[in-house]
């Protein structure tokens, strides 16, 4: 066995099995060793069981005091009690339909119990759901695998346990030159990944994350400046005139210091003579559809076509009417291609494009289609930048002779930290928020206070205003290992049925089909639905200026920047918004977070202090979403890390610009591979 050999071939796995880890993107042995824990559990036990801390996970010994006695509850559902003692505290175990643990808790017998302890209603200690090993793992840290579908995580660990008892360090080929793995002191690949799953303690799982972040950052450092270089040497339009002054008269507001600063670099760009690939970053509501437009206004008055595309139908709707706004009272033409048109609509738009007639057109994917073809494109703007891939820009772009790329973000991150993240791309910054924008207040509350907090919502619906609520979860089945997290599908028909079921509620999630999606968003705009229920499906990009509410189940489970994204849903009306985070996270982190956020309302000050909050050993911090997603690093965890890359991958280019020397090959072979897996995951 190598690590090229199917999955299915693994002892442990099988044909069946084999499909589960495909839904994981594993196929061989080897996407199997680089599929790394999400989490970790100390399995070492706790002193006692009335010592053990409450309303964190924690591991305890004990032995079964009792016979489980099972029920049958509401819904039909199975319920398990059991308890079990150290022998001086008794502790009642509590799992749902789970029909084959009473046959595993034999009295008498001793176990590891693992899980979250909460004291009960007459004051004794209880476990929810609790996972359950032999004596063998007592004080093993144990590794917690993402799930898909029967495949959970004790049996992909098994499956990895028999990975490394077939493959030896010689089966696994380094992809670091010895050269860099002595100078910094790094664990050799096949020791770094034994330890990641199955580390023997929390020194030897840093020292192998250290190794395998410092690779991932260094190849995507040495990656994005050969993707840049590429990309700098071909010749681009270049633009005679800057129209921003022009343009300028036209607008119904007057510009923030920000944005001119923004519009003068974009303009720079585009009259360089190569093709321009900037990043234009900025708040929620500080005006980037306006900087972009000043960008399209001037290549439409240099005989110049713009495209602009965005991931979904109603953020697609939302820059077209934005765009008519801003275009009013001059001869800038805009067009609207999505799929929902009708084929007369599209008829019509597409041919006024390949004629011409239409100086923009802003779309979703549809403007991928083969018959979408412009007369003459100059410039390229794609919104939400993190959602579409490099292939997806690239085939939009190659419409038209090398355009201007302009790609537009709405999560924020500290300057010096985007530099180096996008280092394909130049950097503009919107850091100013344009004068009138609503002050939102925002409260971090417990579960006790979830009625008052209904009653808000029903007195702010009743007032003709609208509300969403944020969960983490889709479904109740989607985080076995976390059975008090909130789901979306679960509340929605809750709130339907009861609390809510005078009201007209919607429910909106990830797996939905984006037909259905846009379905259920138009509805909510046009306030058809009065309180939807979501998943962060929501955070970016819709503008539904009668929200007013939004509320944010299980709070400590989102990053900062991922909180200041879905509270940037609301407040873009005249009416006072209020956004609620609830949780029942004690812990002294989660209350720092909450407190900066509830503080200040300004994004980059915001993704400064979770950095400087979150730290870069922080192993289990939630991700940032909106950002590259790299398989092991993080950068907000590993910004040290990340600058340290970019100082060592300049030491490296200045010595040997195109990797050629025999000391950097299989240097080299590690950027081929990313660039090559970076272009076709995007």
């Amino acid at each position: 066995m190598n690590i090229n050999s199917p999955i299915q071939y693994l002892k442990g796995v099988g044909e069946a099995r084999a499909k589960q880890f495909n839904k994981l993107d594993v196929y061989t042995v080897g996407d199997l060793l680089y599929f790394l824990p999400r989490a970790y559990e100390n399995w070492a036990p706790e002193e006692s069981i009335h010592k053990a801390p409450l309303f964190t996970n924690c591991c305890i010994s004990a032995v079964i005091a009792e016979p489980p006695v099972v029920s049958r509850i509401s819904g039909g559902r199975l319920l398990t009690k059991c308890n079990v003692t150290d022998g001086e505290t008794i502790l009642t175990l509590i799992f749902f339909n789970n029909p084959y643990v009473a046959d595993k808790l034999k009295e008498g017998e001793e176990f590891l119990f693992y899980g979250k302890l909460n004291r009960n209603l007459f004051g004794g200690r209880e476990m929810i759901a609790p996972r359950m090993a032999s004596l063998q793992y007592s004080g093993k840290i144990r590794p917690v695998y993402r799930q898909s579908g029967k495949l959970s995580s004790a049996m992909i660990e098994n499956c990895v346990r028999n990975c490394f008892k077939n493959l030896t360090a010689a089966d696994v080929p380094e992809t670091l030159p010895q050269y860099l793995i002595e100078k910094y002191d790094l664990l050799p690949l096949y020791d770094a990944l034994k330890q990641m799953h199955f580390p023997d303690s929390n020194e030897e799982l840093f020292k192998a994350r250290r190794r395998l972040v410092f690779e991932e950052l260094l190849i995507f450092r040495l990656s994005l400046y050969f993707i840049k270089e590429s990309g700098s040497l071909s010749e681009g339009i270049r633009l005679n005139k800057d129209y921003t002054d022009e343009y300028t008269q036209y607008l119904p507001f007057v510009l923030t210091k920000a944005q001119r600063k923004c519009i003068s670099e974009i303009a720079a760009d585009l009259s360089l003579g190569k093709p321009m690939n900037r990043l234009l970053q900025g708040d929620v509501g500080s005006g980037k559809t306006a900087v972009a437009a000043a960008a399209i206004y001037s290549c439409a008055k240099n005989g110049y076509q713009s495209a602009l595309m965005a991931p979904t139908e109603v953020l697609a709707e939302q820059h077209y009417r934005t765009l008519q706004k801003l275009f009013e009272g001059t001869d800038i033409k805009v067009c609207l291609i999505t799929g929902s048109k009708t084929a007369k609509e599209k008829r019509e738009a597409k041919g006024q494009l390949s004629v011409g007639e239409a100086d923009v057109a802003v779309g979703t994917h549809a403007l991928l289609q083969s018959d979408v073809e412009f007369n003459r494109l100059g410039l390229v703007i794609t919104d939400e930048q993190h959602r579409f891939g490099v292939n997806q820009r690239a085939a939009l772009s190659a419409k038209g002779d090398n355009p201007h790329v302009l790609v537009m973000s709405a999560t924020p991150i500290p300057r010096t930290l985007a530099l180096i993240v996008y280092g394909d791309l130049d950097v503009s910054i919107l850091d100013e928020l344009p004068p009138g924008r609503q002050e939102i207040d925002t409260y971090k509350v417990d579960s006790s206070y979830r009625q008052r907090i209904y009653n808000f919502i029903k007195k702010h619906l009743d007032e003709g205003r609208q509300a969403y609520i944020i969960c983490p979860l889709i479904d109740t089945d989607e985080e076995e290992d976390s059975p008090d997290l909130t789901a979306a599908k679960q509340l929605a028909e809750e709130l339907s049925e009861g609390e809510f079921k005078q009201y007209r509620v919607g429910l909106l999630h990830g797996k939905m089909k984006s037909s259905d999606k846009d379905k259920i968003m138009r509805s909510f705009s046009e306030g058809e639905i009065q309180l939807l229920v979501s998943t962060v499906v929501v955070e970016v990009g819709v503008d539904v200026p009668n929200a007013t509410v939004m509320v944010i189940e299980n709070a400590e489970m989102f990053g900062l920047s991922q909180l200041h994204q879905l509270r940037g849903r609301i407040g873009r009306g005249q009416h006072k918004s209020t956004c609620i985070l609830i949780s029942d996270d004690e812990g002294e982190n989660a209350k720092q977070r909450f407190e900066v956020f509830c503080a200040t309302t300004d994004g980059f000050e915001i993704a400064e202090k979770d950095l400087e909050l979150r730290g870069p050993g922080d192993f289990l911090g939630k991700r940032q979403h909106g950002m590259p997603q790299f398989k092991i690093a993080d950068i907000f965890t590993d910004s040290k890390s990340l600058y340290a890359a970019q100082r060592i991958a300049e030491g490296i280019l200045s010595l040997d610009p195109k990797l050629l020397r025999p000391q950097n090959a299989v240097l080299k072979m590690s950027v081929d591979r990313m660039i090559a897996e970076f272009q076709r995951a995007n």
